[in-house]
């Protein structure tokens, strides 16, 4: 596997009071001595490590936080399947991530479920997002029905092989193949340094077990239509042409002054990674859009 530390990020933990035992990972890119500019979440399956490549081009200008959300990556924040219905504990996670951190009128980020659960938290709690920035966010249909546990989708993460020997055999695995398929093999190594586990028996298993993010996928009685008509702030959305999770469906409902929505050509749902330098002009204008007249503020030191 190749390996690129120069934007090597510092790792940490905090504890969420109030959502269970262990504690949350994420990764702190920047100067540790600047504000927080943007909290940045991770699609279904990934973690925060898998971004490192897009985010740490950024850390020279800004500081941005990457969240391993519950049942990904370094978090230890228990999974519990019985009765999961919606994307509303990862909404709750973030919300109380930003609280215990003391993060207010920040930017939030993130690709596909990572998206989605900002655009939850900034509808629930407006002070703590002054933009969002959202990559092919999965937001479906108002009128949806539920995801069966038999879709395709939801039978295919079931079926993903947790348990290799090592690493590297997990990276010659997926190399080239499937949804890997055009992955900078940097990228590929970040995802897989932070998406596997070490076992007491030498080998190593998913940090992501296939039935959490099969439940991922079939979790959708959240209605994220109404949570974006009820931000406030302005949002700007990034989406896949081929194969996107965004239904335009409900776009009416919309307000078009604050709510920009824009179909990248040639991209599919892996849009960050395949357009990175666009993703961080993204990023970068947000965070620098009304810095004359906002104030961000933050414990984190």
């Amino acid at each position: 596997m190749a390996s690129d530390r120069s934007s090597a990020p510092r790792q940490r933990l905090v504890a969420l009071p109030g959502r269970g035992p262990g504690a949350m990972a994420f990764l702190d890119l920047g100067d540790p001595k600047r504000p927080v500019d943007a909290v940045f979440l991770h699609a279904n399956g990934f973690n925060a490590r898998t971004y490192r490549q897009l985010l740490g081009q950024l850390a020279s200008r800004f500081r941005i936080l990457a969240v391993d959300q519950r049942g990904h990556g370094g978090t230890s924040l228990e999974t519990n399947l019985t009765n999961r219905r919606d994307w509303l504990d990862l909404r709750d996670d973030l919300l109380s991530f930003l609280a215990v951190l003391g993060i207010n009128d920040v930017v939030l980020s993130g690709h596909s479920m990572g998206a989605t659960a900002c655009l939850l938290a900034a509808a629930a709690d407006p002070p703590r997002s002054r933009r969002l920035v959202l990559f092919d966010p999965v937001i479906l249909p108002p009128d949806h029905g539920e995801v069966p546990l038999t879709s395709p989708i939801v039978q295919s993460a079931q079926r993903r092989r947790a348990v290799f020997s090592n690493r590297t055999e997990a990276f010659e695995s997926y190399k080239g193949r499937g949804a890997f398929k055009g992955w900078p093999e940097a990228t590929l190594t970040d995802y897989v340094q932070d998406g596997f586990r070490d076992l007491p028996s030498g080998e190593v298993t998913l940090a992501c077990a296939p039935a959490w993010e099969a439940s991922g996928f079939a979790a959708h009685g959240h209605d994220s239509w109404e949570a974006l008509r009820n931000t406030t702030c302005p949002v700007e959305i990034l989406r896949a042409e081929v194969g996107s999770t965004f239904n335009l469906g409900g776009v009416d409902a919309v307000d078009a002054t604050r709510i920009r929505i824009e179909t990248v050509p040639g991209s599919t749902h892996f849009l960050p990674i395949e357009f990175p330098k666009l993703v961080r002009s993204a990023l970068s204008a947000a965070i620098l859009a009304d810095t004359t007249v906002v104030t961000r503020t933050s414990t984190l030191a």
